[in-house]
């Protein structure tokens, strides 16, 4: 995927559905540019053409939420790979940069175990090999367009486990609240996973600081570290900050 097709694909994701005419403004290029660049993301099942419109496809797909801000949330994976030690035993809950973080940790670390309610992340982990050595995929009703686990048999699997850290993905962010799921029965699953961690650590591209989200998924006192990029809304900064969690910002 090139830059321009990410710039796109960030786009169509931020409003849903996008005129080609805005893309070729926006980007500095010919319409029939962005046609071809449409093309491709089309191919990739990313996106969906309507006539002289882009629209986004059902983001409930972890794999394409990987898509939006790939590079980014690559970075954001191997800087809280940091946090994590050999032989450490962590929860994973089943975002996007979740998922990354799970590729980094396979190269980079030694004996860790995952446990986690993502079958994709646990197919991942598979695919990945390397420095994960146990996974443990928690039990639940299963979603099937983002390859969850939900419920109450999550939080019974989880309470059998209490683990040092807990990394989660979210979907947007209320000022003086804290942050927000789009999805009601994954919100509580990542409460019931919080509930065995000593530390939360949240892993977002900046974008969703502009999205309100529907479901309460951590109030601010319940996180302990936000890994975000450098587009952090200056306001979120301070207000994260302000209810004692550690903002690390990568460039």
């Amino acid at each position: 995927m090139t830059d321009r097709q990410t710039k796109i694909l960030e786009m169509v994701n931020r409003y849903k559905k996008v005129k080609v005419t805005e893309l070729s403004e926006a980007l500095g290029v010919s319409q029939v540019t962005i046609r071809k660049d449409l093309d491709a993301l089309e191919s990739l099942d990313i996106i969906t053409r309507e006539h002289g419109y882009a629209v986004i496809k059902n983001m409930s797909d972890i794999g394409n939420r990987l898509a939006i801000c790939y590079d980014i949330k690559q970075k954001l994976a191997k800087a809280a790979a940091n946090l994590v030690s050999d032989g450490e035993t962590i929860m994973i809950e089943s975002g996007s940069s979740c998922a990354l973080l799970v590729e980094c940790l396979a190269k980079t670390k030694q004996d860790v175990t995952v446990i986690t309610n993502s079958a994709f992340i646990a197919r991942f982990i598979r695919q990945s090999g390397g420095g994960i050595s146990k996974v443990v995929l928690l039990g639940g009703e299963y979603q099937k367009e983002s390859e969850v686990m939900v419920g109450p048999l999550v939080r019974t699997c989880a309470s059998e486990f209490y683990v040092d850290k807990l990394f989660m993905g979210t979907d947007g962010f209320i000022p003086n609240v804290g942050f927000t799921c789009g999805d009601m029965m994954r919100a509580e699953a990542m409460k019931s996973m919080a509930a065995s961690a000593r530390h939360s650590i949240i892993l977002t591209d900046s974008s969703k600081f502009h999205e309100l989200g529907v479901v309460i998924q951590s109030k601010l006192q319940d996180i302990d570290v936000v890994f975000t990029d450098s587009n952090i809304p200056h306001e979120a900064k301070i207000i994260l900050e302000k209810n004692g969690v550690k903002v690390e910002i990568i460039e």
